[in-house]
């Protein structure tokens, strides 16, 4: 149970937001409110409201970040995207938990027990929560749309990454007891965070999972700017990013591994064009995902083979949770547009005693059960359209040119939608990224279409004036 430390700093983290935002510029300080309170405010710990939404770890921040926006700094915000699609989705992502609610007034009735049916009373609730998850994603759009935000964004991770590694090196040691030592409590289950005779560090997120994509984060953004750090600073660099590179090893986890090893020579020799276009096509194959799952084509057999060769504890635990998602993916599709609801009605349930006889580790299961395809169209149509649109710019004639930066950038939120398969890493700082991502997306088809206007005025003026010749 948290103690009265952890509800104090949910008191406390609107004081610091406030003055990120009186000191800083919008964009750093929108990057440090959403990542620092993601990163120090204690999981599971929530001021529970009757119809709103909890105010906890992630809506407080948010909160805290459009109140300062419109107040403080006083800005106009503009929150539909340029592209049609943007604000289809945009409006389908909101309002999919309404239709949801009213697909599913049944209650699952067992021997001994009944999980209740959704009521209308909740739609005021699950919309609220919608709009609040997407306020980084429309500031972030607003304040970070260019090649200094992906900057911004990048040297903050690396900065947060430093900081987060006192931590991670003293619970890897001691064990992960961080958040009781602080917030009175374990989030999750210790056993869990028993590796290969040591430990994985957890902090204040709620498992190591997301510790060790936190860690894949710095390290990548540090990647991303070694080569761009003069000549004479860069030993120090690679200093940096070798020791965020042994912050990624100590938490143990082989997905975020297998990550760094695959990008960093991407981001290091691919142009930046190629980058995009990689994190376009990463992206559109996370969307369409269980369209190849329930079509078989995604080949899990060999996948545990592999695993086999390194692992006989990790294929086992593949095969479980492969084995579960098969189970889930065909429960979801017995409600296919709107889902199952909340209360764990999307999971199979004992016939007797209720009791959940499956679990779900990936988002993308477990959104797709929850709200049907109507909610995860929204939530990964939404998160992916910023790297589509990249991809269509990188593609275009007259183009404008892509950054270091917004290319790695794009990678990094291509890796967390990837992650999104096996885990529920889908944190405020995915939306945060996302719509830095979309308002570069935007300016860069701006860009080309002065250019393609330039060129078609310049073709009209040249061919007119042979004519005069003539």
């Amino acid at each position: 149970m948290p103690n009265p430390i952890a509800y104090l700093m949910l008191f406390v983290w609107p004081m610091v937001s406030w003055q990120f935002w009186r000191r800083m510029e919008p964009g750093r300080a929108l990057i440090w409110t959403v990542l620092g309170g993601y990163l120090i405010m204690p999981p599971l710990t929530a001021f529970n409201l009757p119809i709103l939404p909890d105010l906890d770890k992630t809506t407080i921040p948010n909160l805290v970040a459009l109140y300062c926006a419109l107040y403080l700094v006083q800005t106009k915000l503009e929150i539909l995207p340029k592209f049609w699609i943007g604000k289809a989705l945009i409006v389908l992502y909101i309002a999919s938990p309404f239709a949801t609610v009213l697909a599913n007034p049944d209650p699952l009735t067992f021997v001994l027990t009944q999980i209740a049916g959704m009521k209308l009373t909740e739609t005021v609730s699950a919309l609220l929560t919608q709009v609040f998850a997407l306020i980084p994603f429309f500031l972030a759009r607003q304040y970070l749309a260019d090649e200094a935000g992906a900057k911004a964004i990048l040297l903050a991770l690396i900065t947060a990454g430093l900081i987060y590694s006192v931590p991670m090196l003293i619970e890897s040691r001691l064990s992960p007891q961080m958040n009781v030592w602080v917030y009175g409590f374990f989030q999750h289950d210790f056993f869990q965070t028993i590796r290969q005779g040591g430990y994985r560090p957890v902090v204040f997120l709620p498992h190591g999972l997301w510790v060790a994509f936190f860690a894949l984060m710095a390290l990548l953004a540090a990647v991303i700017r070694l080569p761009a750090v003069p000549a004479e600073h860069r030993p120090k660099a690679a200093l940096l990013m070798a020791y965020l590179l042994l912050m990624l090893f100590i938490c143990k986890s082989a997905g975020p591994m297998i990550y760094a090893i695959l990008l960093t020579p991407l981001i290091w020799f691919a142009p930046y064009r190629i980058q995009v276009l990689v994190a376009a096509v990463l992206a559109a194959i996370v969307v369409i995902y269980p369209i190849l799952r329930g079509a078989h084509l995604v080949p899990l057999e060999h996948i545990l083979e592999v695993a086999r060769s390194f692992s006989a504890d990790r294929a086992y635990s593949l095969q479980f949770r492969i084995e579960n998602e098969e189970l889930l993916l065909a429960r979801a599709q017995e409600r296919p547009l709107f889902g199952w609801g909340g209360f764990g009605r999307a999971f199979l349930h004992d016939p007797v005693t209720g009791e959940m006889t499956t679990i779900a580790d990936g988002a993308w299961v477990i959104l797709l059960g929850t709200s049907g395809w109507l909610g995860y169209i929204g939530e990964f149509g939404l998160t992916a359209l910023p790297l589509l649109a990249l991809g269509r710019e990188a593609l275009a004639r007259n183009a404008a040119e892509i950054g270091r930066y917004t290319a790695g950038l794009g990678l990094i939120l291509a890796a967390n939608m990837v992650d999104l398969l096996p885990n529920a890493t889908h944190i405020p700082f995915t939306w945060l990224m996302a719509g830095a991502l979309l308002g570069r997306a935007e300016q860069m088809q701006a860009e080309r279409r002065v250019a393609n206007l330039r060129e078609s005025r310049a073709g009209l003026h040249g061919g007119s004036k042979k004519r005069t010749v003539i």
